[in-house]
């Protein structure tokens, strides 16, 4: 096991059955988004011996990764929605359509909605995330049914599209952005990008305001230069206009007449409204104790166990990997990670020295592509840190470098995909 890859160049096809002959064990994971999904099927290609258990109430999984592409009418929410009981049939990953009601970590079990009961000898955590519906006066999960934040990729998402098409034209657009940390960082900048891009061609007397609590966001500078390219930002007759309310954040929502209203009292009003709350770790860690007071579960990076219970492992959005982002790159290279430190401690081997890779593309426009990549590693402090003069971002100097990353944007997100699902 000592000399197995780490998680960040992991070759899934080389590990195939690499400890086929090691003690059964039953290994339990929670959620088949990118996180989980990875780590159940990782697992089942480095120890064929383990049995492994993937709950997951949904038979499909639609991706947040490019649908933002929705708004500018790129692609559709079936292209998204993938079929995840594909993993028994390739993995041998056993599938529970059920619900975790409580994790009673005494007697390492499960207990669902239904009534079942499931033990395990490890547990893999990949909720997801929640929302903080207390964070805004006026704006809860019922508000959110007439006005979506589609951070979960689905009807909300189509029900946005759908209000931001039939708004008039010289309609606003109001996207109120969350404080960090949150899921996908770029993802509102993106939006707001697909949005303009549909915009211009059918309704270019549109604008879209973004409130920002934040004083910065993720690729600001290639975010500005691509929407100074197509969209005129900078000018009076700018599409997209992005206004920093770091030190008067919105504080309240007026659902009868569109409003927005800041701490000091400042009002935005619009045609169509995309808020996108605060956001925690999913209900499962909160109401089991694996969260701390940021609202997100602590980790032991090596091996992604909870600081409050070795035989828990979390990882993706709902664990804090700080610095690394919280996307869906992150989760897959944290699932590797996490399976190679289950799979060393079943067999009684010391995990090995992680690594972790993200990369995260955006579109400007659909032939305007930018970048963030970065590599982490564990420092002296046994704290995660990122590597020295890896990673960056993308160049944005010719029309030739953003083509090719809107070419690239797509690639990732098919290997993404294949590499999760498939």
């Amino acid at each position: 096991m000592q000399g197995l890859t780490t998680a960040a160049g992991l070759s899934l096809a080389g590990c195939q059955n690499l400890l086929r002959k090691t003690p059964t064990a039953h290994v339990v994971v929670v959620g088949a988004g990118f996180g989980g999904a990875t780590a159940a099927k990782t697992i089942r290609l480095l120890d064929a011996g383990i049995r492994v258990t993937l709950i997951e109430p949904k038979s499909h999984y639609t991706t947040c990764p490019a649908s933002n592409w929705l708004f500018a009418g790129l692609t559709s929410l079936d292209k998204l929605t993938l079929d995840i009981r594909d993993l028994h049939g390739r993995y041998g990953v056993e599938r529970m359509a059920a619900t975790v009601a409580e994790i009673e970590p005494a007697r390492r079990r499960l207990r669902l909605t239904d009534g079942q009961s499931v033990c395990y000898d490890r547990l893999i955590l990949s909720p997801g995330i929640a929302f903080r519906w207390d964070a805004m006066a006026g704006y809860d999960q019922a508000a959110a049914e007439s006005f979506p934040h589609a951070w979960q990729a689905g009807p909300g998402t189509l029900l946005l599209m759908r209000q931001l098409q039939t708004m008039p034209d010289g309609g606003v657009v109001i996207i109120a952005a969350p404080p960090d940390p949150y899921r996908c960082p770029p993802g509102p900048y993106e939006r707001a990008s697909m949005m303009a891009h549909w915009l211009k061609q059918y309704k270019p007397r549109s604008k879209i305001l973004i409130l920002d609590p934040k004083r910065s966001f993720s690729k600001q500078s290639l975010f500005e230069a691509g929407w100074t390219r197509h969209y005129g930002y900078g000018t009076a007759n700018s599409l997209i206009e992005w206004h920093c309310l770091a030190d008067n954040p919105i504080t309240q929502f007026e659902q009868g007449n569109k409003t927005l209203i800041s701490e000091f009292g400042d009002r935005f009003s619009g045609h169509v409204l995309n808020i996108i709350p605060p956001q925690t770790a999913a209900a499962l860690a909160l109401e089991n104790g694996l969260t701390d007071k940021s609202g997100w579960c602590p980790v032991k990076p090596q091996t992604s166990q909870s600081v409050f219970d070795e035989f828990i492992h979390v990882i993706g959005d709902a664990a804090h990997f700080a610095p690394i982002p919280k996307s869906a790159f992150a989760a897959n290279s944290e699932a590797k990670s996490c399976a190679l430190a289950v799979v060393s401690l079943i067999n009684g081997y010391e995990p090995t020295e992680p690594a972790w890779l993200n990369t995260c593309y955006s579109l400007i426009a659909p032939w305007h592509g930018v970048s963030v990549a970065g590599v982490y590693t564990l420092d002296d402090a046994r704290a995660i840190v990122a590597v020295k003069g890896a990673g960056g971002i993308s160049s944005s100097s010719s029309a030739e470098n953003v083509a090719l990353e809107a070419d690239y944007a797509r690639a990732a997100y098919r290997t993404l995909i294949g590499n999760t699902f498939a």
